[in-house]
């Protein structure tokens, strides 16, 4: 009975080990980018993203007419 618990824990363990190896391999293919180059790549993308963007189906803010007061009051 001490085997399988033993067994069990050694597999949670490699399971841990493995996890932070994937992790570790994830984050150093991530690039660490200075603060003004990471502001220019999000502003392109922010650029992009405006320019493809399709035209709203509902109405815009300024064509809406406001609620009157029906009375009420």
């Amino acid at each position: 009975m001490r085997m399988r618990w033993k067994l069990a824990g050694l597999a949670g363990l490699a399971g841990v080990a493995a996890t932070g190896v994937v992790l570790a391999r994830k984050r150093r293919a991530q690039r660490d980018y200075q603060p003004d180059e990471l502001r220019d790549r999000l502003h392109r993308r922010l650029a992009e993203v405006s320019r493809n963007r399709p035209e709203p189906a509902w109405p815009s803010e300024e064509s809406v007419t406001p609620a009157t007061d029906h009375g009420q009051g």
